[in-house]
């Protein structure tokens, strides 16, 4: 296919992050340098505990192994590189990194989507039917399920691009400070119309359809034994912040949107949350917290 008149094919892409004044740019690198270190001690702490504690050896506490687990390289995936970013005049990113990052992002994104739901999911078995716990949720079948997010997720990841692989065409500037699917389909030599059409309905099957599901799980428990729900809030604070971001970035037209917006809930969803997730559980669980005081 014959590219657009004036148009040529990138070969790098320009990320130009928050600032170009340096004086910002240090203050940013050492608030998201905290994050990350934070994020890095939480989620390492929350799997060492998991794993080392034989008394956390269930099938809530395996799942959440995973979620800190997926966390901890989410975060990794993106602060490393706008750490470096911000200390540097030069943020050429090589297209093929920069197609990576991309695939990562989404992989461990619809992963933590999908762990999110079997959190739900255990939680709703625990409460509503507590005599067929032990074998509903035997670990022949925590193994299953865990299996097939991670490959579905991985699956869901390589969609948009083998399905509608996308050019990247000059100007190669990037209004964000990560690879970004949404924002980088904007540099596509064709019209994004159908890539955004299909990011959308990717989205239906990796974001609402869990979220619906979740609602559903929490509703059951409701109408169950509602002084249960308290055992559920951690899950549901996370589910809240987690699934409102993606809601908002993927769910609807990113025409609504300005390119500072979309910037703002990245940092949200890919640096904040992760650094959120384990807090959250550790301080609201008393398993957790006595194996560290």
């Amino acid at each position: 296919m014959d590219l657009p008149i004036n148009r040529t094919l990138a070969t790098e892409v320009i990320l130009l992050g928050f600032s170009q004044n340096v004086k910002i740019n240090l203050l940013l690198f050492f608030f998201f340098l905290i994050i990350y270190i934070i994020t890095l001690f939480g989620n390492g702490f929350m799997v060492c505990v998991i794993i080392v504690s034989s008394h956390l050896h269930t099938p809530m506490y395996f799942f959440l192994c995973n979620l800190a687990f997926v966390d901890f390289f989410y975060s990794s995936s993106t602060v490393p590189k706008l750490l470096v970013d911000l200390l540097s005049s030069n943020r050429i990113t090589p297209l093929m990194i920069c197609g990576i990052q991309v695939h990562v992002g989404l992989f461990l994104g619809g992963t933590e989507c999908l762990l999110l739901v079997l959190m739900a999911y255990d939680r709703y078995v625990a409460i509503c039917k507590p005599l067929y716990y032990l074998f509903l949720m035997r670990w022949s079948i925590c193994y299953r399920l865990i299996t097939l997010v991670w490959v579905s997720s991985f699956i869901m990841s390589l969609l948009p691009s083998l399905l509608m692989p996308v050019r990247v065409c000059n100007p190669n500037q990037l209004n964000h400070f990560v690879c970004e699917v949404l924002v980088v389909i904007k540099m596509s030599c064709e019209s994004t119309e159908k890539n955004e059409i299909m990011i959308i309905f990717i989205s239906f099957f990796s974001i609402v359809f869990p979220f619906v599901f979740i609602l559903l799980s929490y509703v059951c428990i409701l109408s169950s034994v509602s002084k249960a729900f308290s055992t559920c809030s951690s899950h549901v604070t996370v589910v809240s912040l987690f699934y409102g971001t993606a809601l908002i970035m993927y769910c609807g037209p990113s025409s609504r949107y300005s390119p500072n917006f979309g910037k703002y809930i990245s940092v949200f969803y890919a640096i904040i949350i992760p650094m959120l997730n384990p807090l959250i559980y550790s301080l609201k669980n008393k398993e957790v917290t006595k194996n560290f005081f």
